[in-house]
């Protein structure tokens, strides 16, 4: 790589990782705010339910979108356009003050989010390739990041007294400021990673079609187990440790401050690793790993060693999903809408594996319906040779 090559490629990379951060800060803000939007809306918590339901539709709903949009204009512009659109979108649906009206303006902040998701992944996978190492990690630890930033701005906001709608304006003009960075190294130029791979052959001898949409399906069916877990761990590890272990409010929020905390540093480190052991490796043994720290978690008689199964657990999943959606971006002939279903089937377990777990729970209890994620990360485990490389010919 000369240093003109590793120079833009670095400047991509910045550029693709405000994206991320976009994301992060609109995402944080959003969730943050949701008791405020409740409260101003008089919004009873089922009504609420349904408009984060209508929020994860649209959500579904741009992701496949982009796929499309991906292909005829690039990943670079398509992401650029989505972060843009996610700051104008996240004030409606907080400044609105009757339901119907933030549930609409939910939807069109659900659209903008599927639409950056695929856009950012995308063009992650071609910033990736042209560093020819795993980078993929780091970015998600940026959204991570985000999220954290924009959920404790909304809090000091809170806290000194700030108005809801002077917050929210604030925040969208720093997701723009933002987006503004991002756009300056993006679209300076079309270069050849942003051109969307040509179809691959439906007679290529080395991988017919049939095996392509096979290797497809089962990254998704690794997106949607590795991500229902993640989703259980965000929604759950609180409560599970108030109610099986008798941990305060404040105690158990310690639960999924570690959960949170060792996925976020181990995105900005599993990148070495993968280079060093390979993607297979990275998901097989972070699964194994999470599956052990769920077992920790299941049967630790006190909170600190809970704890310890929660940060177990947040380490090993920390690398897994971005192996996946980097095999997916790679898969010979690929396209912008392969790397959307798989991304929209991850997005699907967010909302339905935190569901399904609190159904379980009410059966069998909370502690027992944890063994569904934990079955679920020893499937990852053996299945982890989905995601290997193509080998060269």
């Amino acid at each position: 790589m000369t240093a003109a090559t590793r120079r833009r490629s670095t400047r991509d990379r910045c550029a693709v990782s405000a994206v991320f951060l976009t994301l992060g800060l609109v995402l944080g803000t959003w969730a943050a705010h949701l008791p405020a939007v409740k409260h101003a809306t008089h919004a009873s918590s089922s009504a609420m339910g349904s408009t984060l339901l209508v929020l994860g539709a649209g959500a579904l709903l741009g992701m496949q979108v982009s796929g499309a949009l991906v292909l005829r204009f690039g990943s670079r512009r398509v992401a650029v356009a989505g972060a843009v659109a996610l700051a104008f979108a996240l004030v409606p649906p907080l400044m609105f003050s009757t339901w119907l009206a933030v549930t609409v303006a939910a939807l069109a902040l659900g659209l903008a989010v599927g639409v950056t998701e695929v856009g950012m992944n995308a063009a992650a996978v071609e910033v990736e390739r042209a560093y020819q190492r795993p980078i993929m990690a780091s970015f998600h630890g940026v959204f991570s990041i985000g999220s954290v930033v924009g959920a404790l701005l909304a809090a000091a906001a809170f806290a000194g007294g700030v108005s809801v709608h002077l917050a929210v304006l604030a925040m969208a003009s720093l997701a723009l400021i933002v987006c503004g960075a991002a756009a300056m190294g993006l679209l300076h130029t079309t270069t050849p990673a942003d051109t969307p791979p040509a179809p691959a052959a439906p007679q290529d001898p080395e991988r017919p079609l049939p095996r392509q949409r096979w290797r497809t399906t089962m990254l998704g069916v690794l997106a949607f187990l590795l991500l229902l877990t993640e989703g259980s761990a965000m929604d759950w590890s609180s409560l599970h440790s108030q109610q099986h272990l008798g941990a305060t409010s404040s105690a158990g929020a310690v639960a999924l401050a570690s959960f949170v905390s060792a996925m976020t540093v181990g995105r900005f480190t599993i990148d070495r690793v993968a280079a060093r052991m390979g993607p297979v490796s990275v998901l097989r043994w972070g699964s194994v790993i999470a599956v052990c720290g769920l077992i920790v978690v299941t049967q630790a008689p006190q909170l600190p060693l809970s704890c310890c199964g929660w940060a177990l657990l947040g380490m090993g999943l920390s690398g897994c999903v971005p192996q996946v959606f980097t095999a997916t971006g790679n898969l010979p002939g690929a396209s912008a809408k392969a790397l959307s279903r798989v991304v929209g089937v991850g997005y699907l377990a967010v909302l339905a594996g935190p569901a399904i777990v609190g159904w379980l729970a009410d059966t069998v209890g909370l502690n027992t319906a944890l063994v569904l994620p934990l079955a679920a990360m020893a499937i990852c485990a053996c299945a982890a040779g989905t995601v290997a490389p193509r080998r060269p010919v």
